[in-house]
């Protein structure tokens, strides 16, 4: 009896594992939103689609340790094509399906070896952001396939040729509904025999948990990734597909952000590869979003903070270090090459110095005098542009704010936006309600942000890399449908308001006006930010960032060090977001939503992390580039022109910037004859003339006999010096602990 208890013991723990999480999910529904039984098997049917998207997300996260927020979209062009084929070719439902099959398996694995392989030795963070462009590159490509066909539809809606019908009170169910029920769970246990059971699924399995060791055995890893890709893209078409007899596929995709958040917690639930786990977390959350809308038919918007809450208390409960993502360490998810300054040797030059200040001083005018450029345009474009421009001006500051959270303190936030919505509804609130000077608005606004942000990051205490990801984007979710919504929140304003003054004489009713402030505010904040950068506050930054234990072991205290990082952070995107709304002239919902987390981010991730020229480049590049481009070309910076970039330049075009100057200086150096180490350690050894290379070799070895030879002096007899170069103490080799 007690060895069939130790036997059994091991499954037991392992079913907990798998349906714990579902349970405490289907006890929540139960309690605080019961439902009748057709509305709950309503419930499973989306969950269960929503398993092949969470699980397809699984898997790629087990092959290249990145969430892939191109999941739904991988499937959903294939989707819309097999709809399109149905609904207005006339091509039978099953063929046009056995077409979006092949059609997923083809773009899947066209994905992988034309994007993804080229970032296999790239940072997870630069991957995980191609994922974003790659997300809006095929969202376009589905909205624009019903075109072919001369058709704009709202819902693409197939239904089965079958006309079985059933009814669970109060519902009435059609076939659609029964064939989901039936191929879902099959197309699931299918792909889990698959990685059991068969020598491919046992590759891949291996290769996901030690790439470099599976590759030194002869395991194909980047042909098994491709597969990966391949299955995760039919599993993704099988769930959208599906669902398009179910529920239809609205015209705006079924990739929304509230999808996205429920496939996110399902896999967190999961702890990010436990595919069983995450496919019953997809279930029971499936089925708690039906019984939130059945309690509250009038807000829908109740299910994302639940599940926000959800999503936190699963992490939090989690034990730290207890998946391979943590064992693995946060330094995939750093992407912040730090951009090093003028070398000392050049730094005085009188040309580079001209060139410095020319060029700062340059850029200034251009910027100071766009509104003069503006005005001669016809009608009111000058008047229209002049606001874009302010408004790329703010979202720089933005972008500052992750360049100081992410690629400072390293702690990924895909929040920000939401943060400075709160500052732009306390904006709102000083300026409109209580008339208040826009400086003390400002200030007001961005006290407030750092303290949000404090408290978003109390998690960034446990928590890492995609993990806080997650949490932070729960917490934009649920701010954005809910807490940050003035149908909700009465306190917030939302009705228009005079621009007011700004240290009670500027009036900034102008654009004009309010151009030239944003782009202050943005100037001063990149001084601030460059002269916490040089100060202790700044490298202790990027030292917990690059080893806290490390850091730990000089008495720096990580806690204070990470809070002040988010509330830096934090307090800068509120100020910004005050601006925002004081250029509207109105609190504005919609510029705080879940889209524009990712892109303020994906924005300073393409200006460059390292630099905090990298937020005016990524805001100017992304933002910029959106809003002044035409219709028909702005494409290219948002989705395209984000791939282009990470793939050429993965430091980002602030990258790309200072390896010009780099090259420049180089020329400088040559022609001068001066050596310059720092310039010379990044080039081929063949390109480095022979003399100078010498002369840094001496003076670099120079330079370590002196102190060797202060350090004898200090502590003991002089240090001997073998004919290797390596220094000694004279003692027999081994002779040491």
């Amino acid at each position: 009896m007690a060895a069939a208890e130790l036997i059994d013991a091991p499954r037991l723990r392992r079913a907990a594992v798998a349906a714990g999480p579902a349970a405490a999910i289907i006890a929540v529904q139960l309690v605080l939103f019961p439902a009748p039984a057709g509305v709950f098997l309503v419930g499973a049917v989306i969950g269960l689609l929503g398993a092949l998207v969470a699980v397809g997300m699984a898997l790629v996260y087990r092959a290249n340790r990145i969430l892939n927020f191109a999941q739904s979209d991988l499937g959903f062009a294939p989707a819309v094509l097999a709809a399109n084929l149905i609904l207005y070719s006339g091509l039978n439902y099953f063929l046009g399906a056995a077409v979006g099959v092949a059609a997923a398996v083809v773009l899947g694995a066209v994905v992988e070896l034309a994007i993804i392989r080229r970032f296999f030795r790239a940072s997870r963070l630069i991957l995980t952001v191609a994922t974003i462009g790659l997300s809006q590159l095929l969202w376009v490509t589905a909205m624009l396939l019903p075109q072919l066909w001369g058709q704009r539809p709202n819902t693409l809606k197939i239904e089965i040729p079958l006309t079985w019908t059933f009814e669970v009170q109060p519902l009435l169910f059609a076939a659609d509904h029964l064939v989901a029920l039936v191929v879902a769970p099959v197309v699931l246990v299918a792909v889990a025999l698959f990685l059991r059971y068969t020598a491919v699924g046992t590759a891949i399995r291996a290769s996901a948990e030690r790439a470099d060791r599976a590759s030194l055995l002869g395991v194909p890893v980047r042909r098994l990734q491709t597969l990966v890709w391949a299955i995760a893209a039919l599993l993704s078409f099988t769930g959208l597909f599906l669902r398009a007899g179910v529920v239809g596929l609205p015209a705006l995709g079924v990739a929304s952000f509230g999808a996205l958040l429920f496939a996110l917690a399902a896999l967190m639930l999961g702890r990010l590869d436990h595919l069983p786990a995450v496919a019953l977390s997809a279930v029971a959350l499936g089925i708690l979003e039906q019984g939130v809308l059945w309690n509250h038919p009038r807000n829908p918007e109740y299910v994302y903070p639940i599940v926000a809450a959800i999503v936190v208390v699963a992490l939090a409960a989690r034990r730290t270090g207890s998946t391979r993502a943590e064992q693995d360490g946060s330094s995939s998810w750093q992407a912040a090459d730090e951009i090093r300054p003028i070398p000392h040797e050049l730094r005085h030059l009188p040309l580079v110095r001209a060139v410095s200040w020319g060029g700062l001083a340059v850029l200034s005018l251009v910027l100071v005098t766009v509104p003069v450029w503006l005005q001669w345009l016809p009608g009111d474009r000058g008047s229209a542009d002049l606001r874009k421009a302010a408004a790329v001006a703010i979202f720089g500051l933005v972008a500052l704010s992750v360049i100081v959270l992410t690629g400072w303190a390293g702690q990924v936030s895909l929040g920000q936006m939401a943060i400075a919505g709160y500052g732009g509804a306390v904006g709102a609130l000083a300026v409109s309600s209580w008339g208040i000077d826009l400086g003390i608005a400002m200030l007001a606004s961005g006290l407030a942000g750092g303290a949000i942000a404090v408290l978003v990051g109390l998690p960034a205490l446990r928590l890492r890399g995609l993990f806080l990801a997650v949490v932070t984007f729960a917490f934009a979710l649920a701010s954005s449908f809910w807490l940050l919504s003035p149908k909700h929140v009465r306190w917030i304003p939302d009705r228009r308001f005079e621009r007011p003054t700004l240290f009670g004489f500027i009036d900034t009713s102008s654009d004009r006006t309010l151009y030239l402030v944003a782009l202050a505010s943005f100037g001063l904040a990149l001084l601030a930010a460059r002269g916490i950068r040089r100060s202790r506050t700044g490298r202790v930054l990027l030292a917990q960032r690059e080893n806290e234990r490390a850091v730990q072991a000089y008495g720096v205290n990580l806690t204070r060090t990470k809070l002040t990082a988010f509330a830096l952070s934090g307090g800068i995107a509120a100020v910004a977001g005050c601006l925002l709304t004081v250029l509207q002239q109105q609190y504005s919902p919609a510029l705080y939503e879940p889209g524009s987390n990712f892109a303020v981010f994906t924005s300073a991730v393409v200006g460059g992390l390292g630099s905090l020229a990298g937020a005016f480049l990524g805001a100017l590049f992304l933002q910029g580039g959106t809003w002044f481009l035409p219709v028909q070309w702005q494409l290219l910076p948002s989705a395209i022109g984000v791939l282009f970039v990470l793939m050429v330049f993965p430091g980002g075009v602030a990258g790309l910037v200072y390896r010009l100057r780099d090259r420049w200086l180089r020329a400088v150096a040559r022609r001068r004859g001066i050596v310059v180490p720092s310039l010379l350690a990044d080039v081929r050894q063949d390109l480095v003339p022979v003399e100078p290379a010498e002369r840094a070799v001496e003076q670099a070895e120079e330079q370590v006999g002196e102190r060797a030879d202060a350090s004898a002096a200090a502590t003991g007899p002089p240090l001997a010096r073998d004919p290797a170069g390596a220094v000694s103490t004279g003692e027999p080799a081994g002779s040491g602990s």
